[in-house]
């Protein structure tokens, strides 16, 4: 599929331009195989693909449309784009650009800024209650369309990130899912950037000239968790490169017998050749083992 609008003018640096048609196809591939393997779009789908103005959702939003060309199933994309009334925010941004490369695409309003800064005390994170603010208006939306899917710009990296930031702040081993069903069990989230690390898509948007929209509501909270976390993967990547594509991959590879959820595995039962009933639970908590 030939990249639409103005995302062909590297032809004046060749070095620079190969190394882009190189990252665009492993991009897509990537996406690709993350469609393949979980299943993310099928045939018939109504993908409603969120297009927050940042390089990731610019940069699925473009994948998805080169893949749309080629896959071996129809599915329709519509991109969606959620107005939370922002400080300095220009609305004919996104318009302008998907009109320009003719994909139909719809633009919600809802004051969610106002609502976090009157919520949310000075200083404290505002993500997570702007968050379900934007999540439930996409969520609704989704219903009234009949949209199949929504598809998120979440990456490789995002959910690494997401993994440490369970484990350190919530005691679990929890991380984002490449296919999501929302808790009504009324939508299908899918991340199909799962497999795409955040430095390829940084260089990739940067190649296509994305007209990036910067977030004023939450941007310049430097002390965010989640910025922690991610200065400290940086750091591991740097001393030990590779390490968060291994991360990511164990994300795919677990073995709960090597764990020690109880709920998950029964180790209450693991026995060698035994069929003797298992200990009293109560008894060894209690310091009074049977023999």
């Amino acid at each position: 599929m030939r990249l639409p609008h103005r995302r062909t003018a590297m032809t004046a640096l060749p070095d620079r331009a190969y190394d882009t048609n190189k990252l665009r196809k492993r991009l897509r591939h990537q996406v690709g195989r993350a469609i393949a393997e979980y299943n993310l779009i099928e045939d018939g789908d109504k993908v409603m693909v969120c297009l927050s103005g940042g390089k990731d959702s610019y940069t699925l939003l473009d994948l998805l449309l080169q893949l749309q060309a080629k896959a071996p199933v129809r599915f329709e994309l519509h991109a969606v784009h959620l107005d939370q009334k922002q400080p300095d925010y220009d609305p004919d941004v996104l318009p302008r650009y998907l009109a320009g490369i003719g994909v139909p695409y719809t633009v919600l309003e809802q004051d969610t800024y106002s609502v976090v800064k009157r919520v949310v005390p000075e200083g404290k994170t505002m993500c997570g209650l702007c968050s379900r603010l934007r999540r439930g208006a996409l969520y609704s939306h989704a219903t009234r369309e009949g949209f199949t899917k929504i598809a998120l710009g979440h990456h490789r990296d995002d959910m690494v990130e997401t993994l440490f930031l369970n484990l350190f702040h919530h005691a679990k081993l929890a991380a984002m899912p490449p296919k999501l069903l929302s808790d009504d069990g009324a939508h299908v989230v899918i991340r199909p950037l799962a497999y795409c690390a955040e430095d390829d898509i940084a260089a990739y948007a940067a190649a296509q000239r994305f007209p990036i929209m910067p977030c004023n509501l939450c941007g310049s909270q430097e002390t965010l968790q989640r910025k922690t976390i991610k200065s400290m993967l940086a750091e591991w990547e740097r001393q030990h490169p590779g390490r968060i594509d291994q991360i990511s991959r164990a994300l795919g590879d677990i073995r709960l017998s090597q764990l020690a959820d109880r709920a998950r595995f029964d180790f209450v039962g693991l026995a060698r050749h035994s069929d003797a009933p298992p200990p009293d639970a109560h008894a060894w908590l209690a310091g009074d083992p049977s023999p």
